[in-house]
């Protein structure tokens, strides 16, 4: 296994644990459909929570909050969607999140951006 997936494994699981504690609670890791993943799917209250988990080592090619971009975002809007469609679900209000860890693996180096996009 590459060092890069073992980092990024890495940063996923310290933001479960960051939410976590911040009392989200995970549902689902890893969501994968046909149009893309989402990497955290949590509940917070009675809000169904999309979470893309970005990490950056270094910020010489933009920092993790800024490589979110429109693209991006459109991916995980779809992906989202994907998953609603799939669920009997008894959410009526959904959020998509970002946590951004730049630098360090380290509680202090994590930006947590609520609502940091909307659906179409």
């Amino acid at each position: 296994m590459s060092q890069s997936i073992t980092l990024g494994q890495q940063a996923e699981q310290l933001a479960c644990d960051y939410l976590i504690h911040h009392d989200l609670t995970l549902l689902t890791r890893n969501y994968h459909c046909r149009r893309g993943e989402i990497d955290l799917i949590m509940q917070d209250g009675e809000t169904l929570v999309f979470v893309e988990v970005r990490y950056r080592k270094s910020a010489a090619f933009g920092s993790a909050l800024e490589s979110v971009n429109y693209k991006k975002q459109q991916k995980i809007i779809v992906t989202a969607e994907h998953y609603i469609s799939q669920q009997s679900s008894i959410f009526e209000q959904y959020r998509f999140d970002v946590i951004a860890i730049d630098s360090n693996l380290d509680l202090n180096d994590i930006v947590w951006v609520k609502e940091a996009f909307h659906l179409n």
